[in-house]
């Protein structure tokens, strides 16, 4: 058996090849570490700062049900913190903070696939939107409930990826994927937070496999907030006290 992440040894912890006390604390930030650990490599400084965006673009997003669900957990075992960020994190999926994986796939295999690395990107785009119609299936990274005109957190994402020089093919397919799906339904679908993570995640280098860590590691962080919050001013018997009165009983 054998790892390539590190290694425990008498008087040293050796993280990808790097002595972890010598080489990376006080050197090293978290984001680097996320490029070091995911990319097997340390990413430039212009990566460093999209990376950093990357990581704090979902770290908030309200009282929705993965960060009310770590608040009802905690509520009933808050001698267990880790469950509670365990239960926000796992209803990450289909609907909410899972979309970048499902989307960063499809960009990927359709410029992996043959031909695609040089075929026109409005082709590329009509061809994900014909594919998503035959399996009557939505298509992953646009369109938006809260943010139906334009999600700005994609909007600055993007804004972002051309200063640091990471927006590329990938960003270019979602978005012409975007303009399609909206001409075809005859009202915008403008690309969303977690469709942008997932082209510029791809065009950092990223497998369509793990994109979905960046709502995973910043959820991580703004669940802690909730539960902290929770600690001091207690709001889950007071939401579970209104679910409650107002559902009704039919035996």
């Amino acid at each position: 058996m054998k790892t390539h992440l590190g290694k425990a040894e008498r008087d040293r912890v050796l993280v990808r090849g790097h002595d972890l006390t010598g080489d990376l604390l006080g050197s090293t930030s978290f984001t680097e570490m996320v490029g070091l650990i995911l990319l097997n490599r340390r990413p430039s400084a212009a990566e460093t700062r999209m990376l950093d965006a990357l990581l704090v673009v979902l770290v908030e997003h309200g009282l929705v049900k993965p960060v009310v669900a770590a608040r009802f957990v905690y509520s009933n075992a808050p001698e267990s913190l880790q469950a509670a960020v365990a239960a926000s994190l796992l209803g990450a999926g289909s609907r909410h903070l899972g979309s970048s994986e499902w989307t960063a796939r499809f960009l990927q295999e359709a410029l992996a696939a043959p031909g695609g690395a040089n075929a026109p990107i409005a082709e590329l785009a009509a061809r994900i939107a014909d594919d998503h119609e035959s399996r009557r299936e939505r298509i992953a990274g646009i369109g938006h409930r809260t943010h139906p005109d334009g999600d700005p957190r994609a909007v600055r994402l993007f804004e972002l990826a051309r200063e640091t020089g990471t927006y590329g093919r990938h960003c270019e397919l979602i978005e012409a994927v975007a303009a399609e799906a909206g001409r075809r339904r005859g009202s915008p679908l403008p690309v969303n937070v977690t469709g942008a993570i997932a082209a510029i995640a791809s065009d950092l280098g990223f497998r369509w496999e793990i994109t979905r860590a960046f709502a995973l590691i910043g959820r991580t962080l703004g669940a802690l907030g909730h539960i902290q919050e929770e600690m001091d001013e207690p709001i889950a018997d007071e939401l579970i006290s209104q679910i409650q009165s107002s559902v009704e009983y039919e035996p």
